[in-house]
């Protein structure tokens, strides 16, 4: 069975894994000429993306980048800390929580399929689709075609996938807007493999030191849903966004982002009402083009690659398209809409932020 993979971020390369594994001819095409390694903040993998990472064989190239996260602290607005606990199955090294940029990974994931000897094609920007009985036939911006048995839109928030063939299937703006940056000029004192969540006033905050000693912190804070299409603004505009709220309180948060010699950046928090549609036809959509979440669980990445694992396992076991479509929805969509759910409420409410419950379940 040949499958087309549009999208080469960590959905669409983890998906050409678990396929190339369960023995299907794949193809991924990626619009961005690159790996696109500087792209995006970091994140988190939890323990159920790292054991997906098992399951696809790539433990080894993720572990090669970031660092690993053992503990989760929660600090109120005066900086007490709230609580200290293990963070997902922090005995076992393979499955512990894992901070990197989200460029690393991507990379990390395309360097494994390369090496697979799956086929990767840079600059291949979709244009148009043909769902027919017979197969499926994209187009690219380029002029070129590629035809194949199935099609998976792995092409993130913003599918192109998503746009052609399901129109009415819209993301919608979660209340917040959350921004990312980091130092290495402030370090904070902070346990060795800990992720520090702060409960503030206004804004829900994060950080975490690796061990070079550069800090990594997002911000989530309530606001209007930045414009469509609008240029980003400069560090030193976010930053003066940002810091009057983070100074209401007396945490760390303001002395890690005052001094942040990396780039910020702001994105809105984004998430895809339940319910919508996955497929049509002979096309499936995966990751964040099917069930995009808000960031506040941050689950977006680990559920894209468990993603992977239950179409592989679908389609191994069950040739017939349109029946593994289903059992993998069937698997698949109460529990990513349950994370959906869950973010989406800690989205709307500002001061909060994951409790251990809301992580460990995962």
């Amino acid at each position: 069975m040949r499958v087309l993979v549009i999208g080469g971020g960590i959905a669409g390369t983890a998906t050409a894994l678990g396929l190339h594994k369960a023995g299907l001819d794949v193809t991924v095409c990626e619009a961005h000429p690159d790996t696109a390694e500087d792209l995006g903040a970091f994140l988190t993998l939890a323990s159920n993306g790292m054991r997906a990472l098992a399951e696809l064989d790539a433990t080894a190239a993720v572990t090669a980048v970031g660092f690993p996260l053992t503990s989760l602290r929660l600090l109120d607005s005066e900086g007490a800390e709230i609580t200290h606990v293990p963070l997902g199955e922090s005995d076992d090294p393979a499955l512990r929580y894992r901070c990197l940029r989200r460029g690393e990974l991507n990379a990390a994931l395309q360097g494994e399929a390369v090496r697979r000897g799956i086929r990767l094609r840079h600059g291949t920007r979709l244009v148009a689709v043909t769902d027919g009985p017979d197969g499926v036939t994209a187009r690219f911006a380029d002029g070129t075609t590629a035809t194949a048995d199935l099609l998976i839109g792995a092409d993130g928030l913003h599918s192109t996938v998503r746009r052609l063939l399901l129109p009415e299937a819209r993301p919608r703006y979660a209340g917040q807007r959350v921004y990312y940056g980091h130092t290495g000029t402030a370090p904070v004192p902070a346990p060795d493999g800990a992720i520090t969540m702060v409960r503030g006033s206004a804004t829900a905050f994060g950080y975490t030191a690796s061990p070079a000693g550069r800090t990594y912190w997002f911000a989530r804070a309530g606001g209007d849903p930045l414009p469509a299409g609008a240029p980003a603004a400069p560090s030193a505009v976010l930053r003066a966004q940002l810091l009057p709220l983070l100074r209401a309180d007396a945490t760390p948060a303001a002395g890690l982002v005052e001094p942040a010699d990396g780039a910020i950046m702001v994105i809105n928090a984004m998430e895809m009402p339940l319910g919508t549609p996955w497929h049509t036809g002979r096309v499936l959509l995966v990751g964040d083009a099917a069930h995009a979440a808000s960031p506040a669980t941050g689950q977006g990445a680990s559920m894209a690659l468990e993603d992977a694992v239950v179409l592989a396992k679908a389609l191994r076991d069950l040739p017939d398209p349109e029946r593994a479509f289903a059992a993998y929805e069937r698997h698949r969509r109460p529990r990513v809409e349950h994370n959906i759910t869950v973010s989406g409420g800690l989205s709307l409410s500002l001061i909060h932020i994951p409790s251990p419950r809301d992580l460990l379940y995962y």
